[in-house]
C-alpha cells in the first residue's frame, strides 16, 4: 500500500513539473515583441503613426506600443535607443538642429513624403499674400500669430520670421488642436487669423487657406517627411526595416489618411479602415 502511494505521489510530482516547464518555456503563448513607435501630437504625425501601428500589428508578430512625446524628447529617446523609430521626422529644416545633434546616434531611411512645407498661413478671404505685409494690418489680426507646442521646429522658425520681418506680432503658444480650433472659430466669421501651418494637415482640405509668401525663407524650403530609427533596429528587425525604406505616400495618399482621422471617434479604426481602402498600395510597400 505504501509503495502504491509512494508511486502515484511520484507521478503527481512528475506531472507537476512537466506542466511547471512546459508554462515556463511560453507561458501558453508566444510573447511578441513590442516595438515602441514615437511621435508628435500633430495631425499628420498621429495619422502616420497610428497608420504604421495598424499595419505592422497586421503583418508582423509584433505589439507597437505608440509614445505620444515633446520633438526634442522623441529625437533624444531614438539616439538613447527607448525608442525604435519614428515616422515624422520633419528635414532638413523643421528638425534641422535635433538632427544635427544626434545625427550620428539615429538612422535616416530617407523620405517617406516629398513636398511638406511649414509657414504662416491664413484664410484666402483675407487680402494679403506676404509675411512682408503682416505688420500693415496687424491690428486686424489682433495683434497675435497663433502657434503650436513650444518644442515644435516651427515655433522656432515662426521666432525667427518675427526678427527677420521686425513683425510686432506676439507669437502665442497653444498646441494643434487648440489652434485649429481658434482658426475654425476664426474662419466661420470670417475674421482674420495667421496661424503657424504646415502641409500636409486636414485643415487645408476643411477650409480654403494660403501660405504667406516667405521671401526671406524663415521657414525654410521645400521639405521631407521621414523615418528614422535607432542604430540597430535594421538589425533587430530587418523586414520591419525594409518596410520603412520602400513606404511612401503621395500628396493624394496623405491627404486622405489625415482626413480619414477625421471621420472616426477612433484613431486606430479610422488608419484600420484606410488600410483597407488602400489596399493595392499598402501591399506595394512590402513587394
Amino acid at each position: 500500500m505504501k509503495r502504491k502511494l509512494l508511486y502515484l505521489f511520484s507521478l503527481l510530482v512528475i506531472t507537476a513539473l512537466v506542466f511547471v516547464g512546459c508554462s515556463g518555456n511560453n507561458g501558453g503563448a508566444q510573447k511578441k515583441d513590442v516595438i515602441e513607435l514615437g511621435y508628435v501630437q500633430w495631425a499628420c504625425a498621429n495619422a502616420n503613426s497610428h497608420m504604421v501601428k495598424a499595419l505592422l500589428e497586421e503583418k508582423f508578430d509584433v505589439d507597437v506600443n505608440l509614445r505620444d512625446m515633446d520633438a526634442g524628447i522623441l529625437w533624444q529617446s531614438l539616439a538613447t535607443g527607448d525608442i525604435d523609430f519614428m515616422v515624422t521626422a520633419w528635414l532638413p529644416g523643421t528638425h534641422k538642429a535635433y538632427y544635427e545633434e544626434l545625427k550620428d546616434d539615429v538612422v535616416d531611411l530617407g523620405p517617406l513624403y516629398e513636398g511638406a512645407a511649414i509657414g504662416l498661413v491664413v484664410p484666402t478671404y483675407v487680402t494679403i499674400d506676404s509675411i512682408e505685409e503682416l505688420n500693415d494690418h496687424a491690428d486686424k489680426f489682433g495683434g497675435k500669430i497663433v502657434g503650436i507646442d513650444a518644442g515644435a521646429g516651427i515655433m522656432a522658425a515662426a521666432d525667427q520670421a518675427i526678427t527677420d520681418y521686425g513683425l510686432n506680432l506676439d507669437l502665442l503658444q497653444s498646441n494643434d488642436a487648440a489652434m485649429t480650433a481658434e482658426l475654425k472659430t476664426a474662419y466661420e466669421q470670417e475674421e482674420w487669423i495667421v496661424v503657424t501651418g504646415w502641409a500636409p494637415h486636414w485643415k487645408f482640405g476643411a477650409f480654403d487657406l494660403k501660405f504667406l509668401e516667405d521671401p526671406k525663407l524663415s521657414f525654410g524650403g521645400e521639405e521631407t517627411i521621414n523615418p528614422i530609427t535607432r542604430v540597430g533596429f535594421a538589425e533587430d528587425h530587418p523586414e520591419i526595416n525594409e518596410f520603412l525604406d520602400n513606404y511612401h505616400l503621395s500628396t493624394a495618399d496623405f491627404g486622405s489618411l489625415i482626413a480619414a482621422m477625421e471621420e472616426y471617434d477612433d484613431d486606430l479604426e479610422a488608419a484600420k479602415a484606410w488600410i483597407e481602402e488602400n489596399r493595392s498600395l499598402v501591399d506595394s510597400w512590402f513587394e
